[in-house]
């Protein structure tokens, strides 16, 4: 199976610092194959045929305790997950200097269309959506400030989600099905 881990709150403001070479090698270290880490912010694609979903968050979040000392949040999506999410996420939402559009992937304790009715989205000036396992949000650049979303900050929603710029998931999904067809080969 081919999976996502999106590590919560790392290399953020100077906390939380992972070097992605070494957090590479503690994947490796405890079984995940063909790792491949993008960007700083902690986002590892892999495989793996030995374990399933719930045992790969415990067993990496252990091996980030291990290797460097920190107690990280481990979220796993699988490429079945991804592709749910990349079917409800508009082509035309971007990220850059009009539009800003991100993905809030979603824990399993609020991973339910119904989280829609908790967030405090403003209509009128942004775009808010469900895909299973995460909410899809775009604003204007102009009005981000005025938004309702940059509200979540602090709350104990915000604790259960782990967010990623819309170009960073499309990303993040090409290397998911390079590494399934890296699989099929």
């Amino acid at each position: 199976m081919v999976y996502a881990a999106l590590l919560r709150g790392i290399n953020v403001g100077g906390n939380n610092k992972i070097d992605m070479k070494t957090l590479k090698a503690a994947f490796e270290q405890v079984g995940m194959k063909n790792v491949v880490t993008y960007i700083n912010s902690g986002n590892i694609v892999f495989t793996t045929a030995d374990y399933i979903k719930t045992e790969l968050v415990q067993l990496l979040e252990k091996a980030i305790m291990d290797t460097f000392g920190l107690q990280i949040k481990v979220l796993i999506v699988s490429l079945e997950d991804m592709q749910k999410v990349m079917s409800t996420l508009p082509a035309s939402w971007t990220n850059d200097d009009k539009m800003r559009s991100d993905v809030l992937f979603l824990w399993e304790a609020i991973n339910d269309e119904s989280i829609l009715e908790k967030l405090p989205y403003k209509p009128e000036l942004e775009t808010v959506k469900y895909a299973p396992g995460a909410i899809l949000w775009s604003i204007d650049k102009a009005t981000v400030t005025k938004g309702g979303m940059t509200m979540l900050i602090g709350t104990k929603l915000y604790q259960q989600m782990t967010i990623r710029n819309v170009n960073t998931t499309r990303k993040i999904y090409e290397l998911m099905l390079a590494a399934e067809k890296h699989l099929k080969e």
